[in-house]
């Protein structure tokens, strides 16, 4: 059998597959546990410690150059 990744989720007593498959009796099943996803906050928080460090990057003291200075 080719392998193949299905999406499941645990539901506090078994694991749950997240859409029909067939599975034949007795398969051998490789399972990953993933971290769940950033919250809203969590998200938010490390997008505002992303700007900050682009800000202290370039500052408003950082010359301005067009795009004729800048060579390919």
């Amino acid at each position: 059998m080719p392998a193949i990744s299905l999406k499941a989720h645990f539901d506090g007593q078994q694991i749950q597959l997240d859409e029909p498959f067939e599975l034949p009796r007795d398969a051998s099943l490789l399972v990953t546990v993933l971290s769940p996803s950033p919250s809203e906050q969590e998200r938010q928080a490390l997008l505002a410690l992303s700007a900050a460090g682009l800000a202290a990057a370039y500052g408003d003291d950082e010359p301005d150059y067009s795009d004729v200075e800048i060579e390919p």
